[in-house]
């Protein structure tokens, strides 16, 4: 191809030469202006050298001289760097202790625990191998004793747990019905069980032990309570910085009357903060730290026990990432282990929507660390191991860290997944709530066909699943309410129901009537704390199609698998959701009540509270009206401004005495 004059060839469009019919004059007088470099840059550009002007290599060479020292030092300077950090933080941390120390407690607390992974880490490289082979010998001796040591320790342990269980249930009888419960629905699940001989009774009793010593640390031992409640009240107000967010979007008026506005950024936000973590590697370290734990006690394999770990943390699509390489070559009891997991608890995303709606968050956090072990355990009850798992013995496995570039993008990706999520929780809520009042009024129209008034879908649960509540450790009186909030749990989702748990607790909290004619408005402390744990999982019919289409988008080729063993994943989810309420209500403290004079000597009367209410219920119980004489028993009898605080508590609560 030729052209005569300015003609173009194959040759230079292949070489990458100038056309010059698109060559101005002003160009070149310009790169005469210019002076030598200009015109040496455009003459290597057509000689194809590629290589920059002088001027530019030299202006270059200190920065390329930096670049290959910090190359070739970058060890001596990370560790420069670092110690730089570490004196500043010293520094920091001693002004902060001399000045209060009682204030900065948290941060002694955290720099304490921090430090102590640091040096573990740092002895493990370097001295962990000597110290093996020191303990090589003790070790051998131990295995050989082991198959006796084993059976005195399950023994003592035994023999403990009967004598601790019988100093503390005489003290509060009814906490009996929590532990008959308790052992009533791991009979069912094994009754349940796939394989009844090839059930691994280790990971059985250690998951059920770690979970028992678990909810003793948290709900019994002062340290355990009030770190759980610490770290509640820091959840609590770490969420309240999404008001800053959604005030400037949708402003102060929505957000404080709206639910949509309120507590669905909550998600955002927690996603966004979920999704920084795990671009530091913080999540994945964490979740690797429980899962060891969960596998070498328990003895189950490294792939089902990262999956339950994961969903302490997130959801029951988002943990099945965590080992998706893996998906294809498990068994189907491991299938079942990680399905159970993820019905079993909830996501750290959703659990700051119901913090938010004032359950406590306390309750909820032991909830989720406690369901983990209980969900291995009754996973392995009931779909025991049959099959030659290929990750058997297998010490850990690898986690993906993200592909995000830098920390904006990890916050970014956080906060536009969440999206998803918030328009899904949207959907349901509409869709489960518009359906539920359909189905009471049909309800409501077939029961009048036969003149049976106020028929309603938690009306037939509070009666169906009545027995369940009571074996839980609910009293006969709260049991209907507990079980009308179970059966939405399990039939709708647990979003409602915590709602409705959330209006139960508010109502008590205010101080109202236990009872508004034949309607209960609040239940007890005992029954809420029970429920919370009760509602605390993802196990209700929705979700089958969530888990479903989740684990088979990750490995088409398993659908039958999954689809085959996802029914009895979910009934083992919604036991271990009990499993956990009965521990709850066997483990319950029930709340001192104060000094009720000295109460009502500082109180004004203006409104109610649970303490006024429970204090007036003491001072009518100690009322007596004889031939139209009013007098009192017990300390009440003491107190000359008894008639005054009677006539105060008949203002808001009906009595005879009033």
């Amino acid at each position: 191809l030729e052209m005569e004059g300015n003609q173009i060839t194959l040759d230079s469009l292949e070489k990458g030469t100038d056309n010059p019919a698109f060559s101005f004059e002003g160009e070149k007088t310009h790169y005469e202006e210019c002076g030598g470099p200009c015109s040496e840059s455009q003459g290597d550009r057509r000689e194809g050298k590629g290589k920059l002007p002088s001027y530019c290599r030299k202006a270059l060479q200190p920065a390329s001289k930096a670049k290959h020292f910090c190359k070739a030092h970058a060890k001596v300077l990370r560790r420069v760097i670092l110690g730089l950090l570490g004196v500043a933080y010293l520094c920091y941390f001693i002004a902060a202790c001399y000045l209060n120390f009682q204030r900065a407690l948290a941060l002694v607390v955290m720099t304490a625990v921090v430090a102590f992974f640091i040096c573990w880490a740092i002895f493990k490289k370097h001295c962990g191998a000597k110290v093996m082979l020191l303990f090589l010998p003790i070790g051998k001796c131990f295995q050989k004793s082991w198959p006796w040591l084993k059976w005195l320790l399950w023994v003592a342990l035994l023999a403990g747990l009967i004598v601790w269980l019988a100093l503390d249930t005489g003290r509060n009888p009814e906490q009996l019905i929590s532990l008959g419960g308790f052992f009533f629905l791991v009979l069912f699940l094994f009754a349940c069980s796939k394989h009844h001989g090839a059930v691994s009774w280790r990971a059985v009793f250690w998951g059920l032990g770690l979970e028992f010593l678990l909810g003793l640390f948290v709900l019994r031992t002062t340290p355990g309570t009030q770190a759980f409640q610490w770290l509640g009240d820091q959840i609590q107000y770490f969420l309240g910085y999404t008001t800053a967010g959604s005030s400037f979007v949708f402003g102060n008026t929505l957000i404080e009357e709206v639910f949509a506005f309120q507590t669905l950024p909550i998600i955002v936000f927690f996603s966004c903060v979920m999704s920084i973590l795990y671009y530091l590697g913080a999540m994945q370290w964490l979740i690797l730290k429980i899962s060891w734990l969960l596998q070498v006690s328990m003895g189950t394999t490294a792939t089902e026990t990262l999956s339950v770990a994961g969903n302490i943390f997130v959801g029951q699509t988002e943990a099945p990432l965590l080992i998706r390489p893996y998906l294809t070559d498990m068994t189907l009891s491991e299938i079942h282990a990680v399905m159970t997991g993820g019905f079993s608890t909830i996501a750290g995303s959703v659990m700051g929507a119901y913090i938010s709606f004032g359950i406590d968050a306390a309750s909820l956090i032991a909830a989720s660390v406690m369901a983990a072990p209980c969900a291995l355990a009754m996973a392995k009850l009931v779909y025991p191991e049959v099959e030659e798992s290929k990750f058997k013995g297998k010490a850990s496995i690898r986690l993906s860290s993200g592909e995000e570039q830098n920390i904006l993008e990890a916050a970014s990706n956080g906060a536009a997944t969440s999206v998803g999520l918030v328009a899904n929780i949207a959907a349901n809520l509409i869709a489960f709530l518009a359906v539920l009042e359909f189905i009471n009024a049909a309800l409501r129209w077939f029961g009048e066909m036969v003149d049976i008034k106020g028929l309603t879908f938690q009306v037939i649960c509070s009666y169906v699943l009545m027995p369940v509540a009571f074996l839980m450790g609910a009293d006969w009186a709260d049991s209907p309410v507990v079980a009308e909030l179970l059966g939405i749990k399990i039939f709708l989702n647990e979003f409602v129901a915590y709602q409705q748990l959330a209006t139960y607790k508010k109502n008590r909290l205010m101080g109202l009537e236990e009872w508004d004619g034949n309607r209960k408005q609040w239940i007890s402390e005992r029954a809420e704390s029970i429920t919370t744990f009760a509602l605390c999982g993802f196990a209700n019919l929705s979700s089958i199609g969530i888990t479903l289409g989740g684990l088979t988008s990750m490995v088409p080729q398993r659908k039958g698998d999954f689809a085959s063993v996802v029914l009895r994943a979910l009934l083992t989810g919604i036991c271990v959701s009990m499993l956990n309420a009965c521990l709850a209500g066997l483990l319950h403290v029930p709340t001192k009540v104060g000094d009720c004079a000295m109460f009502f000597s500082t109180t004004n009367f203006s409104s109610t509270s649970y303490t006024m209410y429970t204090c007036c219920k003491q001072l009518f119980a100690s009322s007596v009206l004889q031939n139209g004489t009013l007098s009192f028993t017990g300390s009440w009898a003491e107190q000359a401004e008894s008639v005054l605080w009677l006539t105060e508590c008949c203002v808001y609560y009906n009595h005879t005495s009033c």
